[in-house]
């Protein structure tokens, strides 16, 4: 194969996860694997977590949970989008975990519950600075009493998410913790009890060790990055997905010679000039150009121009690759490591939005 490749190391993965149960003290973990295990492979991902102790789960969507328990997940899978009507039937079959973010859907539950004898397990959720799902604590003693009336056994979780828990001024993180502990106050003088209560995600996991609460949502971690440049990289992770892509042409040019769209780049001198099968429709970014390079037999190459759809240049010097060798895009191998949160950082981005941008011809390989 030629073109673009995500080789998924599960070991480590499964060595990520075990650094992290014992930074954790072996509390429960929540394995985020939303966005197909943010471009990871979200079935593979998940099972290889669960046959080696993982029991809790979390996508986005309804479809995502789906795949999930389709793909032989049998674990806890939680649902974060917002509950609708049509989901709560084909929930209750597949014994998934809906979101209670709203006092309307408190209320959706309950009548449904009311109707037809059962719903699925929730989690409630509240809004603590995110400004984005979840009940304003201000309705906290409302929706505890709403729950309390009917759907107390089902309510087997109580959460919210940190907006800034991933950066050096933790003030406003620590301001949204305060609001959660009111909450969880709130809940308990209205007799409402609950099998998990989390709130830290890979941020607070490093950052904020007084809110971790019996069970930590971590995701970014497990895949072996980092959330920002603002924590602690004490943490001995390394990245899960290992990206690369082939040669599949070589040439010397002249010093002086443009190379690729708009003619920007010209070449210092006299070099070797690769064609890797790779663009940004594949999830390199386009803007990485300026100062990107690639990995190649343990050294680092500069990016020869603007990265194309389908392909993109590389400037090898005086080196004399061959056409079908790969280079490396970022992750770690035998050429060495590009992480992605220096790609990240150097554009102004996060690891997030590398992550789940491969796409497009990208295939990929599990190695276990």
């Amino acid at each position: 194969m030629i073109g673009p490749k995500a080789i998924i190391h599960i070991d480590r993965l499964l060595s990520n996860y075990d650094r992290l149960k014992s930074h954790l003290n072996q509390k429960r973990i929540m394995a985020v694997v939303k966005a197909d295990a943010y471009g990871h492979g979200s079935v593979q991902c998940a099972r290889a977590l669960e046959n080696h102790g993982c029991d809790s789960f979390a996508v986005f969507s309804f479809s995502e949970a789906l795949e999930l328990r389709h793909g032989g997940v049998v674990s806890d899978i939680l649902i974060f989008s917002k509950t609708q009507q049509e989901y709560i039937e084909p929930a209750l079959q597949n014994n998934l975990t809906l979101n209670a973010s709203s006092l309307s859907d408190i209320a959706i539950l309950d009548s449904y519950k009311l109707s037809n004898g059962s719903i699925p397990n929730f989690h409630v959720k509240f809004d603590t600075g995110m400004t984005r799902l979840g009940i304003s604590s201000k309705d906290a003693a409302t929706a505890f009493e709403n729950i309390k009336k009917n759907i107390e056994a089902e309510c087997k979780g109580l959460y919210s998410h940190f907006a800034t828990a991933d950066e050096g001024d933790l003030s406003f993180a620590n301001h949204q913790l305060s609001i959660f502990n009111e909450v969880t106050e709130i809940a308990v003088n209205k007799g409402v009890s609950f099998d998990t209560i989390h709130f830290s995600n890979s941020g607070a996991t490093i950052n904020l060790n007084q809110s971790k609460f019996d069970q930590v949502r971590i995701g970014m971690l497990l895949y072996g990055a980092f959330p920002s440049n603002e924590v602690s990289k004490n943490l001995s992770i390394e990245p899960v997905m290992e990206y690369v892509a082939s040669l599949v042409e070589v040439r010397r040019v002249k010093m002086d010679t443009p190379v690729s769209y708009g003619g920007v780049y010209k070449t210092p001198n006299d070099c070797t000039i690769g064609v890797v099968q790779c663009g940004f429709a594949d999830g390199i970014p386009r803007e990485w150009y300026d100062q990107g390079f690639v990995g190649y037999k343990g050294k680092t190459y500069k990016i020869a121009g603007r990265i194309c759809m389908d392909q993109f240049m590389v400037n090898f010097e005086d080196d004399s690759p061959k056409i079908g060798d790969e280079v490396l895009l970022f992750g770690k191998n035998e050429s060495g490591e590009i992480s992605m949160e220096n790609i990240a950082d150097t554009l102004n981005s996060t690891p997030y939005v590398i992550a789940t941008g491969i796409k497009g011809r990208t295939q990929k390989e599990f190695k276990y």
